[in-house]
């Protein structure tokens, strides 16, 4: 395997001497210009049409015109491939260069990592559920916990800051990709019925908010979380004398 910059690919089989990986699968139309990018920028594409949950070898290799087999040269299957994407997706956050204000700074990788969530939402969400441990997928954490360390935080309230923040933005893109408000939009007639069973239902303060679960505006709703997250870590940097408060206890033995 080599890598080519953060991403890790597999080396093409060049020929049959001794040392070539053996081509597993037959050759089919489309083979000949068959690369780890091109199969995971389609599986994106089967993504974006049919969830991830229509991801499988052979219907990748079904868009690429290709044996399934084929494509075992470039991934070792299905979790590797999604892995993949996540990875793809990941290098292309486009941070904007830091100003040196924590507060800016915060959010200004929130709203990329929005960006880059919600370009392909089906797909984007799996940038916020698989384990990935390469680099281009760790750049986000360094930058952060750049940042944090730049404001003063010691590097265990880093980490503890950087895993709320995360905690927080991966929770309201994870709802913004996969569910809708509390109560959905309904006709007249069932949004009478409904305020009716929950006016009889003894929950007073459920009525006086149902109009409110009834909406979900997904701008609003992530600029208020990221406010609110933002603010309380900024706040809290200020109030304990930049990070002084939580000490940094080395592992037993060391």
């Amino acid at each position: 395997m080599r890598h080519d910059g953060a991403v890790t690919t597999k080396t093409e089989p060049t020929g049959n001497g001794p040392g070539t990986p053996a081509r597993r699968g037959r050759p089919r139309k489309g083979a000949s210009t068959l690369t780890r990018e091109a199969i995971v920028e389609a599986t994106i594409a089967l993504i974006d049409d049919d969830g991830v949950e229509g991801v499988g070898m052979r219907t990748v290799a079904r868009r690429l015109g290709v044996d399934a087999k084929s494509l075992y040269n470039y991934v070792d299957g299905k979790d590797d491939l999604l892995d993949a994407v996540a990875e793809h997706i990941l290098i292309g956050l486009a941070f904007p260069e830091p100003t040196g204000s924590l507060d800016v700074d915060l959010r200004a990788v929130g709203r990329t990592f929005r960006a880059n969530t919600l370009a392909h939402p089906r797909a984007g969400a799996l940038i916020l559920t698989r384990q990935l441990d390469s680099a281009a997928a760790l750049y986000p954490t360094e930058r952060l916990l750049s940042m944090l360390r730049a404001a003063g935080c010691r590097p265990a309230e880093a980490v503890r800051l950087l895993r709320t923040l995360l905690a927080t933005v991966v929770g309201t893109l994870l709802r913004e990709v996969t569910a809708g408000p509390t109560f959905g939009e309904v006709g007249p007639a069932r949004e009478g019925r409904r305020r009716a069973d929950l006016e009889s239902s003894g929950m007073p303060a459920l009525v006086e908010a149902a109009p409110h679960l009834a909406r979900f505006d997904h701008d609003e709703e992530f600029e208020y979380t990221l406010d609110l997250v933002v603010t309380a870590v900024t706040t809290r940097i200020e109030r304990t004398g930049r990070g002084a408060a939580v000490t940094d206890p080395l592992p037993p033995g060391d």
